[in-house]
Order: C-alpha cells, then structure tokens, then sequence
C-alpha cells in the first residue's frame, strides 16, 4: 500500500490549494523580479536570530522557512507543470519538454509536495510520467526517447531511474520493478574504469555530472530494495572524490581542470548520498559552496537550477548555521525569479526550471527519501 501522506503535507496543500496561481503575482506587486535575494549571514556571523535557528533542527524549522508565499509559489508551479503535462506523461510539445530527464523531475516534483504514484492531489500526473518512462524504456534497460533532445542520453537515464525508484519505494509495482531491475543493471554495466559515467551507456570517459546522476540513481533504487555492488558504490565515490580541487570545489572531467558552483554542488550530494557526511573532502565542498550563497548584486551563475536543486540538498545534509543561511537565501531569490502564472524560466524549458525550482523549494518537506535527512 503506498505510505500515507504526513498531516503536515495536507495541511500544507489545503492551504496552498485554496489560493489562485493568480494570487502569487498580487504578493510579488511591486517586487523586481530580476532583483537578487538580500545577503545571508555566514556562518558564524552576527545575525543573532539566524544564530539561533541554527541550533534547532532543520526539520522542525521547515514549516517556519516556507513561509505562505512561498507556499503559494509552489503550488502554482506544480499546478504549471499539472496543466503542461501531456497524455503520454511528457511535458511541453516538443524538444527538452519530451526528455526522460525533464519527465522525471517533474514527477519528481509532484512526489517531492507529498503526491504518490495515484494517490495525492497530483496523483494522476505521477502516474502518467511513470508510463511515459516505461514506455520509452528499451529491451537493455536504457531508458531513452527517440526523437527528444537531450544533452546526452545517460542524463536523461540517471534522472529517469531516479524518479523509477522513488516511486518504485513509495508504491510497488509489478509493471515498474522489471524495467527499474534493467535501468540500474545497465548502470552497474556501464561504469567505465574510472569509475564514472558520461553521455552514452558504455564504459568509456567519464565526467562528475552525469556520474552524479547515476550515484543518485544507485542510491534510490537500493533504498527501494533493488541490488547494487558495494564494488560500484565505493568505485564512483573514489572517482567524485578525486574530481575534487584543492580549493575544495569540483572540476568536470579528470585530470584536471577548474571548479565551478553547479558541479560541485553535485559532487558534495553524491557524497553525501553514499553516506559520506563528515569527510573532509564534503566539509571542503560545503565551504567553497558557501560562497555561492545568494547575495545582492550576484550575479547568477549558469546552470542556475540545476546547482541549487543539488546545493539545497547538500546544505539540508550539512544543517547548522549553513543551512540556515541557505535556505531562506535561495527561497527569496527564487520567488523574486517566479513569472505569473506560475513558471520559472530557464534555457533547457519553462518545465525544466519549473520543476527544479519546486524540488529546490521542497527540499524541507522531506518527502522523497533521496532528500531525507
């Protein structure tokens, strides 16, 4: 039977739902949508309030940090996304919107609000990007769909398997366990020697993005129950480790090359996500993303949802004074960002930034177990 959603995600939707995604922009009136968060304290810094916040437990605090108009952006972009979504479960008409990447982050998203597969306001729309990943999943596993644009198949696949086994741990099902088994043994079968993945499902180079994805995908399918080698594991882990630079940041390929914030906030979440919290190669990445926090005057960097979708997980996990700053840092720059009726804009599609920025925003809610504390 799929879990029961917490009265605190009811109650959260009861009041989201009773709001126009009309509603947003009247809150926003008179907000530059172009206009940056204001600065968020360091850690250790003087904001005695934020101090404070800092010594509770981020769970507790979660109702506290998203506050009513972020609700309310929330639920207009789930119901952007709801309206998007075609028959077949994909979203948009043509190009990225009919990715399996796309698809996937957006069922994640609806998971992410406390939907499960058929049940939950978003129920149906879950279900449809479950079929719609089936369906465009070949005979080897491959979860791949023809004539859609992607920046390299193993992306799309990494998220796809993702989303399979999230929903897979929430409601199992009969139709989705044989096609999830084949999507994570061609990951086992395709990491190259390094110990990463890149664009295409054969053991070849490699690069921490998509190796990324594959970690989070191996990851959720053994929560779910599904065998992954410790040997896989421990060889990625080594490899994203090894991407790391002295200044703490990642670079992209080895070996060698310059970090950046979107990078390195998924290499952190992989470490994180193999179990790794303390290391000092995790305390290193969380330093050098702290000076990506957003600020006034910041210019955004590229990638923009992408790296925050990964750096509000690693802050989550890191807790304390980071994520205290963090997350009210990246709240208010995203709702100054939000466009009526109910998108976010980024150049992959309105669907993409839609749903990163509703998993980014719903990071707290702690309802997917990828994100579970």
């Amino acid at each position: 039977m799929p879990t029961p959603l917490p009265r605190r995600k009811f109650l959260a939707q009861a009041l989201v739902g009773s709001l126009s995604a009309l509603a947003l922009p009247r809150l926003l009136r008179g907000q530059d949508p172009a206009a940056p968060a204001h600065a968020a304290a360091a850690p250790g810094g003087g904001d005695k309030a934020r101090e404070a916040d800092a010594t509770r437990d981020p769970e507790k605090t979660a109702v506290e940090l998203m506050n009513p108009e972020t609700l309310r952006a929330i639920d207009a972009g789930l119901k952007f996304l709801a309206a998007r979504q075609q028959d077949d479960g994909s979203f948009g008409g043509a190009g990225y919107s009919r990715s399996a990447a796309v698809v996937a982050v957006g069922g994640l998203a609806f998971m992410a609000g406390g939907s499960t597969p058929g049940r939950g306001p978003y129920g149906r729309e879950v279900n449809r990007a479950i079929k719609f990943i089936l369906d465009n999943t070949e005979e080897s596993g491959f979860i791949n769909v023809p004539g859609a644009t992607s920046h390299g198949p193993m992306y799309g696949h990494g998220f796809a398997t993702l989303f399979l086994a999230e929903a897979y741990g929430m409601a199992q099902s009969r139709e989705v366990r044989p096609k999830l088994a084949k999507a994570v043994k061609l990951i086992v079968n395709t990491q190259n020697r390094e110990g990463g993945w890149r664009y295409m499902p054969q053991p070849a180079d490699a690069d921490i993005s998509v190796t990324v994805c594959q970690i989070m995908a191996l990851r959720a399918a053994r929560n779910a129950g599904f065998f992954v080698p410790n040997d896989t594991i421990d060889r990625c882990v080594e490899y994203v480790k090894r991407c790391q630079n002295a200044d703490g940041g990642f670079r992209y390929m080895l070996p060698g090359g310059p970090s950046a914030f979107p990078r390195s906030a998924a290499g952190v979440v992989a470490l994180q996500s193999a179990g790794d919290y303390d290391s000092a190669e995790v305390k290193r990445g969380i330093k050098y993303l702290y000076d990506f926090v957003p600020r006034l005057g910041r210019t955004h960097e590229s990638h923009y949802f992408y790296g925050h979708y990964y750096a509000t997980q690693a802050m989550w996990h890191a807790g304390g004074q980071y994520w205290a700053a963090w997350y009210p840092a990246v709240r208010d720059e995203m709702l100054a960002m939000f466009r009526p009726p109910g998108f976010w804009m980024d150049s992959i599609c309105q669907e993409y930034g839609t749903a990163m920025a509703c998993l980014a925003l719903q990071v707290p809610n702690n309802s997917l177990p990828i994100f579970q504390r």
